[in-house]
């Protein structure tokens, strides 16, 4: 009986396994097939150097760029806000906090990234941007600033929690042996501990910055939909997300070349977060044989 239970605990784990490995499969699967049809009727080089994003216009542009910038623009604003936030919490948290406060306050920052997006939307939309325009006149209504520091306040517990993980992971002999050669505890927060858990420390940043890059709700309310290269972030601009979702609930004909103009977006966005994590997984690796 005992060999039985084991066997169909082993059996649902793998098929669990299979499902997920399946899943991802199928959408890598339907992003390159219909990325590979639009790129059949529109130069792969236009759509990486045109200036101008056009398709549901009569003069038609599919350059890709003012919807890159836009992405760029938002999540550099979001992870300024969110790094230096985060991690001052998360060193906070690890080295000087008390430990029932630590436990305290550590699941109230987590709720900041159960909060539905389309909330923090609205806050920066009806909250951040008025506030913000009386500080900066000629502020838009919808702006890459409002957004992206919105944005930042959402991945805080990204970069505050897998941080604090990490720097807490780190061996107390290492904290010991910097008080005895007579460090200060600051001394030994940023130039012992700090460098030790930079492994998980540069994991948590870009897993914030590829959940920035990814975000919709936020920009698609409070950052505008009109693509434009530029790096005012006063000004409307709209990033990939915000542009799937716009085509995705609009009249446009399935099947359209406008239509697959979300699948060669997407598949854009798909390979920035590739190229991310893979960059952190060979950041995570040579920091981790240094320390090991």
């Amino acid at each position: 009986m005992r060999k039985i239970k084991e066997f169909v605990i082993e059996k649902s784990l793998l098929s669990s396994a299979l499902v997920t490995i399946a899943v991802t499969v199928g959408i890598i699967s339907v992003l390159a097939f219909e990325a590979f049809s639009f790129f059949q009727e529109v130069s792969i080089v236009d759509f990486f150097t045109d200036t101008q994003w056009t398709p549901l216009f009569t003069k038609k542009h599919y350059g890709i760029l003012p919807l890159l910038t836009g992405t760029l623009l938002t999540t550099f604003i979001a992870i300024s806000v969110a790094l230096p936030i985060g991690l001052s919490i998360s060193i906070y948290l690890s080295e000087y906090a008390p430990k029932s406060f630590r436990k305290t306050i550590k699941p109230l920052l987590e709720l900041l990234a159960a909060v539905p997006t389309v909330v923090y939307g609205f806050f920066a939309l009806v909250v951040v941007t008025p506030f913000l325009q009386q500080f900066i006149p000629g502020l838009s209504g919808f702006n890459s600033l409002s957004a992206g520091i919105v944005m930042g306040i959402m991945i805080i517990p990204f970069v505050s929690s897998l941080s604090e993980d990490a720097l807490f992971a780190v061996p107390k002999a290492l904290r010991e042996a910097s008080y005895g050669m007579g460090a200060t505890r600051l001394q030994t927060a940023f130039k012992v501990v700090v460098p030790a858990a930079s492994s998980g420390i540069i994991v948590s940043i870009i897993l914030a910055i590829s959940r920035a890059i990814g975000e919709t709700m936020i920009v698609a309310i409070a950052a505008g939909q009109q693509p434009r290269l530029t790096l005012d972030p006063t000004v409307p601009v709209e990033t990939i997300t915000a542009y799937i979702v716009q085509v995705s609930l609009g009249d446009v004909p399935h099947g359209s070349l406008e239509y697959k103009t979300i699948f060669a977006a997407g598949i854009t966005l798909f390979a920035f977060t590739f190229l991310l994590n893979t960059l952190s997984f060979r950041i995570r690796k040579k920091f981790r044989e240094k320390y090991d």
